[in-house]
């Protein structure tokens, strides 16, 4: 009760032995003392303010508040996708800050991948697209941040990519693209799109391989296009989810003095994380352009593509977090897929709105070290494993980081059979180009 306007926690009553009778049946009970407790009033004290005030009042503001609305429902629980291989979740989160856990300095802050399917279902929208990078730029201002991850910042620094590589060979994939592909620091003559062709199609052996179809297969559909090379730096949406705040800002700057330079009617990316980036955080910045996924600029021109092969593929396709979930578009990657001639797609059973993630998202593509430590096993690999069950002989992706962290996660959870290859592969194959050409 009140006692001098404050509440005072109630006086324990316990006995050694207690018996009682159900009012139904008459039948007596003996209790031991543990269980006496229940019969009293009790004060919870073994939680305070004190971890959501730090996160409230970190620089930057606007988002961290909002662990506080949680309420316990639990309806985030079951469609985190780190928590079925892991223990997670927004709920599971919220309640260890109300235990005195600093969040800053817990492993937690660096599981989850901003996949966003917890915002989807939450009623009280408590939203860790805004929590997790605002909480994590606070852990880089005290030096706590994962050593892998630490390197990916120093290398985008300085290199202008997550990979570390030297600018100046962002445009080599196009020496074996077969088709002249416009560089346009070397010919800065107007073009209508300006392909924004991001690190891993430029720099991995796996997305140079995708980025010289995409060449292919827009050279022969009569799109307009160039690329930056040299010129290009990474759009750096990974880096800012993962706390680097600063780097964005810096990227975005560099970016967009950069773009200012050429004429162009549309950008258009394979990267869902770069694609999110130009959508919604560059316009924040003074910084607005037409903006296109690959698989949105060819999906209206589907009916013009020429087909020279009929495949004869069972495919089961991944949605990406960031074009799927964060930005809605479910259609023109199937639309693409359902018009290859010979294929059958089968969806997996978390698909479109409940897509499951693959663990790259939000600094996750760089930090497999990191999770391994504290999960059953990559998002990857419960991914491909969803995807092999489905019977596909194929699984179909459309961003560039899927395609190398599947391809391992197929061989290190023994689904070899299982193939990985990005839509736009798949459509320059059916065109005549590609493995069944050689």
């Amino acid at each position: 009760m009140p006692i001098g306007g404050r509440k005072v926690s109630p006086t324990a009553v316990e006995k050694e032995s207690a018996v009682v009778a159900s009012p139904i049946s008459g039948r007596e009970v003996e209790l031991p003392a543990m269980w006496n407790r229940m019969f009293e009033p009790r004060v919870l004290s073994d939680y305070g303010p004190d971890g959501f005030a730090r996160l409230r009042d970190m620089a930057g503001g606007g988002g961290t508040e909002s662990l506080e609305w949680c309420y316990g429902c639990n309806k985030c629980v079951p469609v985190c996708p780190v928590d079925l291989v892991g223990e997670y979740g927004p709920r599971k989160i919220h309640r260890k800050v109300q235990t005195g856990v600093d969040l800053l300095e817990d492993p937690d802050l660096w599981l989850c991948t901003t996949c966003g399917n917890c915002l989807r279902v939450c009623p009280k929208e408590v939203d860790m697209i805004q929590i997790m990078p605002e909480a994590r730029e606070g852990a880089l201002a005290e030096g706590n941040v994962p050593s892998e991850l630490q390197d990916v910042f120093q290398k985008t620094f300085r290199y202008g990519n997550a990979l570390g590589e030297n600018p100046r060979r962002r445009a080599q994939w196009t020496r074996d693209a077969g088709v002249p592909v416009k560089v346009l620091p070397k010919d800065p003559s107007p073009v209508d799109v300006l392909f924004y062709v991001e690190d891993y199609w430029s720099y991995h052996p796996r997305g140079q391989e995708a980025a010289r179809a995409f060449a292919r297969v827009a050279t022969a559909l009569g799109v307009d296009f160039g690329i930056l090379g040299h010129e290009e730096k990474t759009l750096g949406d990974s880096q800012r989810l993962a706390g680097e705040k600063g780097l964005f800002d810096s990227l975005v700057e560099d970016v967009a003095a950069t773009l200012s330079k050429y004429e162009f009617n549309r950008i258009v990316t394979p990267d869902p994380h770069g694609f999110n980036a130009l959508v919604k955080e560059y316009p924040k910045r003074g910084h607005t352009f037409e903006v296109l996924h690959y698989t949105q600029l060819l999906a209206p021109l589907v009916d013009r593509i020429e087909w020279q092969r009929e495949l004869n593929l069972t495919v089961t396709f991944h949605d990406p977090c960031y074009l799927g979930r964060h930005n809605g578009e479910y259609d023109a990657p199937r639309t693409l897929i359902n018009a290859i001639p010979g294929i059958e797609l089968v969806e997996m059973g978390r698909c479109r709105e409940n897509g499951y993630c693959c663990g790259g998202g939000g600094g996750g593509m760089w930090l497999d070290g990191f999770t391994r430590d504290h999960t059953t096993e990559r998002l990857s690999e419960r991914r491909v494993r969803e995807a092999a069950a489905t019977g596909a002989d194929t699984l179909v992706v459309c961003c560039p980081y899927e395609v190398s962290r599947f391809e391992d996660a197929a061989k290190s959870t023994g689904n070899d059979h299982l193939k990985v290859r990005d839509i736009i592969e798949i459509i320059d194959e059916a065109m005549g180009h590609g493995p069944a050409a050689s």
